[in-house]
């Protein structure tokens, strides 16, 4: 059964940062692209980051590039998202992502990040 489990958010000041894990089980990721979105109060889900399988290639909008930086460690099926120069409109839950084609698409349950002014 997969399984991705979010941790590491909380409350933080505007300017301040904060490292999401994502830790994946259930079988073996390391073939697949892995990617965070975000939710925020009355909003759709949004796209975050993205890493290609090998962690060679990456993927931001323009919201956050420059600020967050997604990373993984296929030893470990954990994938990563540093978060630095925090805004208070970064405030969301934050939901890891894999997408396993035909075998199926998985979001964990979701980590809090609150960024006060």
């Amino acid at each position: 059964q997969v399984q991705l489990v979010e941790s590491g958010g909380g409350l933080v000041q505007a300017g301040g940062s904060l490292r999401l894990s994502c830790a994946a089980s259930g079988r073996t990721f390391s073939s697949y692209a892995m990617g965070w979105f975000r939710q925020a109060p009355g909003k759709e889900r949004e796209f975050v980051a993205a890493i290609s399988w090998s962690g060679g290639s990456t993927n931001y909008p323009d919201s956050v590039k420059g600020r967050f930086t997604i990373s993984r460690d296929n030893a470990k099926n954990t994938v990563y998202l540093q978060m630095n120069s925090l805004k208070p409109e970064d405030t969301a839950v934050y939901y890891c992502n894999v997408n396993l084609g035909g075998g199926g698409d998985y979001w964990g349950q979701g980590t809090q990040v609150t960024v006060s002014s």
